[in-house]
């Protein structure tokens, strides 16, 4: 199954065994307010397009409806979000930007966004789906580390949802998600196919895999072990580290050294990685390459490992998104940070904000181009993109199958002062499309269907 933001999934199944409940109210009454203040920020919007997509969101004559969610004046929809628990506010952040722009240049055929946070707290995936099957027309531009545990409560209340992020529920019956599914597939094999094959071919015989000790990474960890020895490399190490955190990475280190370990896999938090570069660097020690995966892609990761960067070489995959750093090259990727400089001045603009801006921008598109707003005609339209690009933010992607394997991919590597695209023989802007294919042989589940919970097409309304 594809996973996307593999690191801060990880993360958060790491630390669920130290998980002391942190509590927190649902934001939805304070996000409808945002959305209705920054709807009315400036007089006027030059533009209703977004990178190359045209007319977004404009004005129209919208009639009432019976559709949950859906008012004669507004759409409701609702965002996952673990913010509870993170105390990070990116999707919500997304949300406010995407809808306070769409609004202003007239909302979904006349129809103002409302987006509302459902706070899953990360233990609460199901209490914050639950919620949505009561008022929301759809989900959108959010995610839960462990929406596993909302899927079967979304399909029986027949909610369509258009991710930024998904891990357990990939795939799953009335999901779009903007970059394909890509089920049955690694998703990261033209990323590794380079490391091995192109960057570091010394390393392909000796790959380490370090994850933490939960279920979800310890099936992250098998399907990694697979994949590499399916693109010609070997495990020659592997360890967990607990779950309640690790006082002392030196022994982690000395066994990688020992191990003479040349590429390092790491599947867990980036605080806990930066803590074990650190380590490797005391002992004199630096593997050729290391996976630091995405979670890790931003100036965090960077201050926290500090000078142990100009000795550790890290690199991430970015699911064939543009990086941040091309901005001033890709008109889409700028937008978003002109749009946040508008109507959030004080927040981030992150990976997984791009993600979330494509995830919105397919709803919105998908919404917008319905005679009557239903929900069967939302995903229906969603779902026959064929090159998808979110409007320039990321590599084209075939939604009309969830078994279609990506072809394109984007690497970014750290220095001291930060991170930087990589030199990796993009050949489509900063993009890589030749990616090998993998299959995974081995059992890892399956999508959750209608089918499963009494439920078909022909329900959804």
């Amino acid at each position: 199954m594809r996973r996307l933001l593999m690191g801060a999934v990880t993360a958060a199944a790491v630390m669920l065994a130290g998980c002391s409940g942190h509590s927190g109210s649902g934001s939805g009454d304070e996000n409808a307010k945002d959305a209705s203040a920054s709807s009315t920020a400036g007089a006027a919007v030059k533009s209703a397009d977004f990178g190359t997509l045209k007319n977004v969101c404009g004005p129209g004559t919208a009639k009432s409806s019976t559709v949950q969610g859906v008012t004669d004046k507004s759409v409701q929809v609702g965002v996952l979000s673990d913010i509870g628990f993170t105390k990070n506010s990116e999707f919500p952040d997304a949300a406010k930007v995407f809808t306070a722009w769409c609004n202003a240049a007239g909302g979904i055929n006349g129809r103002k966004l409302v987006p509302v946070t459902h706070d899953t707290k990360l233990l609460q995936a199901r209490e914050g789906v639950l919620a949505a099957c009561k008022s929301d027309f759809a989900l959108v531009g959010g995610g839960a580390a462990l929406d596993g545990l909302g899927v079967a409560d979304r399909l029986k209340c027949l909610l369509p949802d258009f991710p930024a992020q998904s891990t357990q529920a990939v795939g799953s019956d009335l999901q779009v998600l903007a970059t394909g599914a890509g089920v049955g597939y690694f998703p990261y094999s033209g990323y590794y196919t380079w490391l091995i094959k192109d960057k570091y071919p010394d390393s392909a015989q000796k790959v380490g895999i370090i994850a933490g000790d939960s279920p979800v990474s310890k099936t992250f960890a098998a399907q990694y072990k697979e994949s590499i020895a399916g693109l010609g490399g070997k495990v020659s190490y592997t360890d967990l580290y607990p779950a309640v955190g690790v006082s002392d990475w030196t022994p982690y280190a000395q066994a990688i050294k020992s191990k003479g370990v040349k590429g390092l896999t790491f599947l867990g938090d980036f605080a806990s990685l930066a803590k074990l570069e650190q380590a490797l660097t005391n002992i004199g020690y630096a593997p050729d390459w290391i996976d630091a995966n995405s979670n890790a892609y931003g100036p965090a990761f960077v201050q926290l490992a500090g000078p142990a960067l100009a000795k550790q070489h890290n690199y991430a995959e970015l699911s064939a998104t543009a990086p941040l750093e091309s901005a001033s090259s890709n008109p889409a990727t700028q937008q978003v940070v002109d749009l946040f400089k508008k109507y959030a001045p004080d927040a981030a603009v992150t990976y997984p904000v791009l993600r979330a801006f494509s995830a919105w921008l397919l709803f919105a598109t998908a919404a917008r181009d319905c005679a009557t707003l239903t929900r069967k005609c939302a995903y229906q339209n969603a779902v026959k993109q064929t090159e998808w690009t979110g409007g320039g933010l990321q590599a084209p992607a075939d939604l009309s199958r969830i078994d279609i394997p990506p072809k394109c991919f984007s690497i970014v590597e750290t220095t001291t002062s930060g991170w930087k695209a990589a030199e990796f023989g993009a050949d489509q802007g900063p993009y890589r499309c030749d990616a090998p294919t993998y299959k995974f042989k081995g059992d890892y589940g399956k999508p959750l269907t209608l089918k499963a919970v009494g439920k078909s097409m022909a329900d959804v309304t």
